[in-house]
């Protein structure tokens, strides 16, 4: 059963922080609120545990969209291959509802990759769970949006999120409803592609 904890939204406690945290350590998946949609989130190098979120989102391994949540610009550049002017542009849009498609580093591992293209999607949140749990952390999270199978759109009550997943998660993070709309997502990989239109905004990419 999944443990649920009420979390400020604007003031984390700090021990329900740490306490999620240690479930990620420990091999556990969460959902938890970012700026855009809540998100499902597992360590990096968890095998196990990244494909039980696979199989809570429905998704086969040549179907995974999977994005790696930084706290800062300077850990997402330790996870991808981003030259000066990336960077530039990076700075520019972070912290923010944006996802980056950017090539990976080998930090990464393969199975966390675009089954073709050895790309990974990253971001950085403007939401204080989320960087209070990356900041204790130490280190990215593994996410994707909290969409499930059949749903038109994401997760955004947190009791509902406790119903539905209370037994394929270790633990949901209440920290008020954030929303449904999903990061932009902008392809870095060969100049500046929007993917998709979303919650950030596209002036700052000249889109």
């Amino acid at each position: 059963m999944a443990q649920y904890f009420m979390i400020h939204p604007d003031n984390p406690q700090i021990r329900l922080i740490r306490e999620a945290v240690r479930i990620l350590r420990e091999g556990g998946v969460i959902a938890y609120p970012t700026d855009s949609c809540y998100a499902l989130g597992c360590m990096l190098g968890d095998k196990d545990a990244l494909e039980r979120l696979l199989a809570i989102r429905g998704l086969g391994l040549k179907q995974r969209m999977m994005t790696l949540v930084c706290h800062d610009l300077s850990e997402l550049a330790n996870y991808a291959r981003v030259d000066n002017r990336q960077f530039r542009l990076l700075k520019s849009a972070t912290p923010g509802s944006y996802t980056f498609i950017l090539q990976a580093s080998r930090e990464v591992p393969r199975r966390t990759l675009h089954p073709k293209r050895a790309t990974i999607g990253l971001r950085v949140p403007e939401h204080k769970v989320a960087q209070a749990l990356l900041e204790e952390l130490g280190e990215p999270i593994l996410s994707c949006t909290l969409m499930l199978p059949g749903d038109a759109e994401p997760l955004s009550d947190p009791q509902e999120i406790r119903e539905r997943l209370e037994h394929a998660v270790e633990a949901v993070l209440d920290g008020g409803w954030c929303g449904v709309e999903p990061t932009t997502v902008i392809d870095m990989t060969d100049g500046v592609e929007l993917v998709r239109a979303g919650k950030g905004p596209l002036a700052p990419f000249g889109l």
